[in-house]
């Protein structure tokens, strides 16, 4: 299939992009960024912006669709990488981050403890840094995400990646759509001011129906904020693109999404659960 002209990527300014590509690795730290193969990596490192990936660069699930290495057995879990992503953010002077991770099925707590002090050290160095966290499903375990969001992250965000009849396919057999939507309404209902956040990738094969039925769904559960984008196949080994889905479909899906009662849309070809997440709006709602 050949990939249309609006999905090609304008080359950015490199001299940010190596600045934090050599501090990142003076830290020993990972980035969601080069770990996903994310199409902006250079537009949002070349405006100072990244996403780190806590826990190691092992995920313990075998989704379809992501190019993240996995395994049976995650990395060793580095017990000083909290306060190493503190001091990167206040070198780096960032007003807004987002903490993700890999899936650690094989830990007792899920990482959820390492995630809680990830936030917590960020606060505590960078108390004015609105702190975002992407958080793995823990297998549907409220105490662990209790842990999480008693650190209170400003935004927490798990994605159902995918619509429902094609979850099962494209997921790994231990994430499950309804459990997705559940671990979402179950932030709400651990502390109802937190903004929620998730996201759905076009393009492999679901219909227009599904998709607003999706959206309806995370609408149900009090998700605020929902980012809509292109499925790019990593491999030939990962699951299969359906299609280049047109920029005036996102922009349809984005409109519905507003009507619907997201108070933030993002939907575009190139847009990412984390791209541009502190835009000015999502940051001056937060801050409010």
């Amino acid at each position: 299939m050949t990939k249309p002209e609006w999905l090609a990527i304008r080359p950015a300014s490199t001299e940010k992009y190596a600045e934090i590509k050599e501090t990142i690795s003076a830290y020993n730290l990972h980035t969601v960024c080069v770990e996903a193969h994310c199409p902006n990596i250079t537009d949002c490192w070349s405006t100072g912006t990244a996403t780190f990936m806590v826990l190691g660069e092992l995920c313990t699930r075998g989704c379809r669709f992501c190019a993240v290495s996995k395994s049976a057995k995650g990395s060793s879990v580095d017990p000083l990488e909290p306060i190493k992503l503190a001091n990167v953010v206040k070198k780096w002077g960032l007003s807004y981050i987002v903490i993700t991770s890999v899936c650690r099925d094989d830990l007792e707590d899920q990482g959820s403890a390492h995630f809680a002090s990830c936030v917590r050290e960020i606060k505590k160095l960078n108390p004015d840094t609105m702190v975002e966290v992407l958080i793995p499903d823990f297998r549907g375990d409220m105490e662990c995400l209790r842990r999480v969001v008693d650190a209170k992250p400003d935004v927490v965000g798990h994605n159902i990646e995918t619509v429902e009849p094609m979850s099962d396919r494209i997921r790994d057999r231990r994430a499950a759509y309804r459990q997705s939507l559940q671990v979402l309404g179950n932030v709400k209902t651990i502390d109802p001011k937190r903004y929620t956040k998730s996201a759905l990738m076009l393009g492999m094969g679901e219909t227009e129906e599904q998709v607003l039925e999706a959206m309806a769904d995370l609408r149900k559960v009090g998700v605020d904020f929902i980012a809509i984008g292109q499925y790019l196949r990593p491999s030939e080994r990962h699951a299969e693109l359906k299609e280049y889905v047109r920029p005036e479909r996102f922009e349809y899906f984005r409109k519905k999404a507003l009507e619907m009662g997201f108070k933030y849309a993002a939907s575009g070809p190139f847009v990412r659960s984390s791209y541009k997440a502190g835009e000015h709006f999502i940051s001056a709602m937060v801050k409010s």
